[in-house]
């Protein structure tokens, strides 16, 4: 099983591959509105995420940075946007 954090930004399903991230934090550089750090150095989506705050094409440009692609993104279809 593996270990995923996932929510709904902007109407797009947002996972992130917790065994994947190593902490780089290019994510939560460029928005971090949606990201932040657990305890533990590991990416994940913020709670309460206040959608106004960011644009999609900056969001996703967020996802996409993940240098390990831990961050995987997927339009209302199921289609992948990102990486």
């Amino acid at each position: 099983m593996s270990n995923v954090d996932e929510g709904v930004i902007k109407g797009l399903t947002v996972r992130i591959d917790r065994d994947l991230c190593v902490g780089f934090g290019d994510c939560i550089d460029l928005a971090p509105e949606v990201f932040d750090f657990d305890e533990d150095g590991v990416a994940f989506i913020k709670e309460a995420v206040d959608c106004d705050q960011i644009d999609q094409e900056t969001f996703l440009e967020a996802c996409s940075a993940c240098p390990v692609d831990a961050i995987t993104v997927l339009n209302a279809g199921g289609e992948q946007l990102a990486p």
